[in-house]
């Protein structure tokens, strides 16, 4: 992987409150190799940055985050520094020990000596482009939620947003079930595919380009008795009605990539929707929502 890196870095960000949060950082991943956010707890603001080559996309990144500015009614400047490749690579790596989640799962980068874990389901990604989002509370939130409901046996398993794929492959280690994982970026679901062959399970998930619903994959397939969507509040909430359509009775949606504010608007949504609140998994300032869909329904 270390070629993506052969030409000269730079980290991009902007520094906005936190409603304009999701539209940001969607605007610098559409332009970004890597985007992530973070908190200033001294100022309360959010700082959304981004990876990519430098002096390259700029026409693409200004257009992006002006596109971002009209949306939210926030503007704010862009700020650039130089980042060595190798010290950023670096970086990525000593802030990715291996990740020990409930009870189950580790989660360890490819950079990482040694055999794994005794006793736990272990998923090997890369760290330069697994974690890029920041997220981590919301992988944890999810494998924690899939823990809880492993013994019901979902299988018909979907991962709606898939990123690096980390979700599809610990439910297709922990199920032995197939799972479909989509995502609206090409280049996620060629490194899910990547990911799926190094972990053992690339026989067991089946990447594909998708946009919400709309695709064929997901209509044949569904209904689904269990659905991830680690995505942004917004995306979540309009989608609903249409993740709710297409779950089985009985069947759960794990909901993640929510800031605790944002909860309300998420769960009234899924609510409305006739879903019901199963449990809910706190790993600050990221809540994850298990919600189940009446056996009756």
């Amino acid at each position: 992987m270390t070629s993506r890196h052969a030409t000269a870095l730079e980290t991009v960000w902007v520094d906005v409150p936190e409603q304009a949060l999701e539209t940001y950082e969607t605007a610098l991943a559409s332009v970004c190799e890597t985007a992530g956010f973070f908190i200033d707890d001294a100022t309360g603001a959010w700082r959304v940055e981004g990876v990519k080559p430098r002096g390259e996309r700029d026409a693409q990144l200004a257009a992006a985050l002006a596109l971002a500015d009209a949306a939210s009614g926030v503007h704010t400047v862009l700020q650039r520094t130089v980042t060595e490749a190798e010290g950023w690579l670096a970086r990525t790596y000593a802030a990715f020990p291996e990740q020990r989640i409930g009870r189950r799962f580790a989660v360890r980068g490819s950079h990482l000596q040694g055999g794994k874990t005794a006793g736990r389901i272990t998923v090997v990604l890369d760290a330069g482009l697994a974690f890029g989002s920041g997220e981590h509370g919301s992988t944890k939130g999810c494998l924690r939620a899939l823990e809880r409901i492993a013994p019901l046996q979902p299988s018909h398993v979907l991962d709606l947003g898939t990123g690096s794929g980390i979700l599809a492959i610990a439910a297709a280690k922990l199920l032995h079930r197939k799972v479909i994982a989509t995502d609206i970026e090409p280049w996620s679901v060629r490194v899910t595919r990547e990911n799926a062959r190094r972990n053992g399970v690339g026989a067991l998930v089946r990447p594909y380009l998708a946009d919400g619903w709309r695709q064929r994959p997901l209509k044949s397939a569904a209904p689904f008795d269990l659905v991830f969507a680690n995505i942004l509040a917004r995306p979540l909430s309009r989608m609903a009605p249409s993740l709710s359509a297409h779950l089985r009775p009985g069947g759960h949606a794990i909901l993640a990539g929510l800031l605790f504010t944002h909860v309300p608007m998420v769960l009234a949504a899924h609510r409305r929707a006739g879903l019901s609140l199963v449990a809910r998994y706190e790993e600050r300032p990221w809540t994850t929502l298990l919600l189940r869909k009446p056996a009756g329904a």
